[in-house]
C-alpha cells in the first residue's frame, strides 16, 4: 500500500518549485515530449499532437488520486517556466523482478539540460520521500547510454545494482535505503 505524501505540497529549491502537474501545463509538456533527443533513451517515441500530452497529464493526475503521489512539474523560480517534470512515482506494474515500489524519475526540456535541474529536484524529492512520506527504499532506473542520467542517480547516492531489460531497453537498476542516504 502506498504512502501518501500531502497532495497540495509544493517543494522549494533554491532555484525551482516543484508542484502538482495541472493541465495548463500541456503546452510546456508538449515541448518536452514532443523532441526526439528527449526520448533518445526511453524508447524513440516522441509524442506528435499536443493531445497526447493532454492525456499523459490526466493519467499522472490519476496517479495522484490512486497512489497518493506521482510526477511534479519543475518551474523554473526566476521566470515561472515549466521546465520538466520530477518526482516519486509508485510503480505497480513489475519491472525487474519489483512490484509496488517508490521510483525517483524526472524529464526535462533539451534547452535546461546540464545545468543541475535535475539532481537539485531530485534531491529535494529523495529528502521528501524519506523524510515525510517514510519511505525505506527509493529506486531508480536508466538507460545504460544514458550517461546524464546515471550521473544523477550516482550523485544522489543511488547505488547501481544490476542490468536488466526494459521493454527492448538495456537499463542499470539502481537503489537507495533511506539509511544510507548523504
Amino acid at each position: 500500500m502506498p504512502t501518501h505524501c500531502n497532495m497540495n505540497a509544493t517543494i522549494e529549491t533554491d532555484r525551482l518549485t516543484l508542484r502538482k502537474i495541472i493541465p495548463s501545463d500541456a503546452e510546456g509538456m508538449f515541448l518536452l515530449d514532443s523532441n526526439p533527443n528527449v526520448h533518445e533513451f526511453l524508447g524513440n517515441h516522441p509524442v506528435i499532437s499536443i493531445e497526447e500530452s493532454r492525456k499523459y497529464i490526466a493519467n499522472i493526475r490519476n496517479q495522484y488520486l490512486e497512489n497518493g503521489i506521482g510526477r511534479y512539474a519543475v518551474i523554473l523560480k526566476e521566470t515561472n517556466t515549466f521546465i520538466g517534470w520530477c518526482g516519486i512515482k509508485f510503480i505497480t506494474e513489475p519491472e525487474n523482478g519489483h512490484v509496488n515500489f517508490y521510483e525517483i524519475g524526472y524529464r526535462f526540456i533539451e534547452n535546461y539540460w546540464g545545468q543541475g535541474f535535475g539532481y537539485e529536484s531530485a534531491k529535494a524529492w529523495l529528502d521528501y520521500g524519506f523524510t515525510t512520506m517514510d519511505i525505506k527504499t527509493m529506486y531508480a532506473s536508466a538507460n545504460i547510454e544514458n550517461v546524464g542520467s546515471r550521473r544523477i542517480l550516482e550523485k544522489l547516492g543511488m547505488q547501481q545494482k544490476n542490468e536488466f531489460d526494459w521493454k527492448g531497453i538495456a537499463c542499470l537498476w539502481y537503489e537507495l535505503n533511506a539509511n544510507n542516504q548523504g
